[in-house]
């Protein structure tokens, strides 16, 4: 099970066995170790993998799928820093610098390596057990100035507080439908409140986000099914589904007939 409390901007995750759970919405930017173990983030596009040691930054505002591989007979272990809106407007004013022009180049921008992020997340892992926001805060300022420091292009992401503006719904709807997310995320992420959102979706697709969803992602699967030969188990989660009965029982009631008899 994870260790790993969610409403900690520090993190530690710890597993046993290959998962797939989680967020699939980044809210905000993060800065990893990886201990041990693979982790697998993809966009729907592109794939990285991050191999033991080594070192990631998400940038926030970003749809993506994970998988965590623990080692064989060990563990998958990864410890991360959330830097939230209000932290990084608070240390932009105390540093002296200027708000960035929005500038998108990647999920996970490339990291100069440095002896100094080894040093730091060794000395993280007591913090991940602890409630004391004072403490927590210098921590986040260390790691903050350190990537500052060594990457100074993070600043144009770290200070960059632009939210995303208005696009096209129908493109990006049928880009990231599988993405399994609140319709607020997806809300937001095209530029929209969730009444806007729902009222121009409605507009276009003529049924309601919900409904067109699972109609969308059961449409994909069967495609993978009847064409490439996958499988229900296979495929679920890929598609946006959390669990296999549920998928199966919408797939029957959509196509009066089990997955498997495809």
């Amino acid at each position: 099970m994870p260790q790993t409390d969610k409403k900690s901007p520090i993190a530690y995750s710890c597993y046993v066995t290959k998962s797939r759970e989680g967020e699939q919405f980044i809210p905000d930017h993060v800065f990893s170790y990886q201990v041990s173990g693979t982790m697998i983030i993809t966009d729907g596009t592109n794939e990285y993998p991050f191999a033991p040691g080594t070192f990631r930054f998400g940038r926030r505002n970003q749809l993506v799928k994970f998988i965590k591989v623990p080692p064989e007979g060990g563990e998958f272990r990864s410890l991360s820093v959330r830097f939230e809106q209000p932290f990084l407007r608070n240390l932009m004013m105390e540093a002296g610098y200027e708000p960035a022009t929005h500038k998108n180049d990647g999920l996970v921008p490339d990291l100069k390596p440095n002896p100094w992020f080894k040093s730091y997340f060794d000395s993280l892992m007591p913090y991940a057990e602890i409630d004391d926001k004072e403490l927590i805060g210098l921590k986040l300022k260390e790691a903050a100035l350190m990537l500052l420091k060594t990457n100074p292009e993070v600043k144009d992401i770290l200070f960059d507080f632009s939210e995303p503006g208005k696009i096209d719904l129908e493109a990006f709807m049928n880009k990231n439908f599988h993405f399994n997310v609140r319709l607020d995320r997806f809300a937001h992420l095209t530029g929209r409140s969730l009444a806007t959102f729902k009222r121009d979706f409605e507009k276009l697709f003529n049924i309601t986000p919900s409904r067109w969803l699972q109609q969308r992602r059961l449409q994909e699967a069967y495609y993978l099914i009847k064409e490439k030969g996958r499988t229900a188990s296979d495929i679920y989660l890929d598609l946006g589904f959390e669990d296999l009965s549920h998928f199966s029982f919408a797939f029957k009631k959509q196509y009066g007939l089990a997955p498997s008899r495809i």
